[in-house]
C-alpha cells in the first residue's frame, strides 16, 4: 500500500502543478476600466471609446451599439496581451498606444485593417493581482479639458502633463467584469 502512494504521488504533484499554468494562459472576460482616484474629478469614471481614442466623463461617445446602455466602453483582453474593444461583429477595433518621444502614451485604437501608427504598440497589455490594466508595468493617467469636456487617457511614460496637457493626474485602471457585455462599434 505504501509503494502504491508513493508511485501515485509523483503523478498527482505533477497535475497540481500543470493547473496553474493552464489558468495562467487563459484571458479574461469582457470588461470595463474604472478610474480610481481619490478626491479627483476622475474618480470612479469609467473609461470611454470615441474619435479613436480612449477617455473618461466623456458625455456622448456616438457608439453603434446592439442595445440602449451608458457610454462606457468594454475590452476583451487576448492572451497575447492584445486589448481589444468588444465586438461581436466586423471590423475589430485594437487599442495601441505610442510611447515615443512624439507619442508621449498616446492610446488610440485601429478598426479593421487600419495600421496603427509607426510606433503604435499593440501587445504589452495586462491585469494585475488587483485587477489593474496597465501596459508592460506602466499604469494610466488622465488629461483634463479634452473633447466635450472629458478628460484624455494615456499610458504613463514619465511625462507629468504628456501631448502639452496641464493637470495631468495618474490612476489605478481597475477592470470589471462585465456579465452580459453589449457589442459595439465606436467612432473613428
Amino acid at each position: 500500500m505504501q509503494f502504491k502512494t508513493l508511485l501515485a504521488l509523483p503523478v498527482l504533484s505533477g497535475l497540481a502543478a500543470a493547473a496553474p499554468a493552464a489558468d495562467a494562459a487563459k484571458a479574461p472576460g469582457p470588461f470595463q476600466v474604472l478610474a480610481l482616484r481619490s478626491g479627483s474629478d476622475i474618480h470612479f469614471a469609467t473609461v470611454n471609446a470615441a474619435k479613436s481614442s480612449l477617455f473618461l466623463k466623456l458625455p456622448n461617445s456616438s457608439a453603434a451599439c446592439d442595445s440602449n446602455s451608458d457610454s462606457s466602453a468594454t475590452f476583451s483582453l487576448t492572451k497575447d496581451g492584445e486589448l481589444y474593444l468588444y465586438s461581436t461583429d466586423n471590423p475589430p477595433q485594437q487599442v495601441f498606444v505610442d510611447r515615443s518621444g512624439m507619442g508621449q502614451g498616446k492610446i488610440g485604437y485601429t478598426t479593421g485593417a487600419q495600421l496603427p501608427p509607426k510606433n503604435g504598440e499593440l501587445k504589452g497589455w495586462s491585469i494585475d493581482e488587483d485587477g489593474n490594466l496597465s501596459l508592460k508595468g506602466a499604469g494610466l493617467l488622465a488629461c483634463p479639458n479634452s473633447a466635450e469636456g472629458a478628460w484624455s487617457v494615456w499610458v504613463s511614460t514619465g511625462v507629468a502633463n504628456p501631448g502639452g496637457n496641464e493637470g495631468c493626474v495618474e490612476f489605478s485602471a481597475r477592470t470589471t467584469e462585465v456579465e452580459k457585455p453589449i457589442s459595439r462599434t465606436y467612432t473613428s
